[in-house]
């Protein structure tokens, strides 16, 4: 039994970085970097982009 999404789930397919970095207002590395560690899957990438952002906000308000 297969349990891994088929490659035609469009919300699944790869991001580009330059698009993915202007989704998420993120500086081109990060978002080429997110995009390799997370396997360049949109579903990881966004879960991984929106942790960061989440965690840059908390950073803010902390003052630190």
């Amino acid at each position: 039994m297969n349990l891994e999404r088929p490659t035609d789930d469009a919300e699944d397919q790869p991001y580009e970085p330059a698009f993915f970095a202007s989704k998420y207002g993120l500086p081109p590395q990060l978002a080429k970097t997110m995009i390799e560690a997370n396997g360049g899957g949109r579903r990881a990438c966004d879960a991984a982009a929106a942790t960061y952002l989440r965690y840059v906000a908390l950073r803010r308000r902390r003052g630190g």
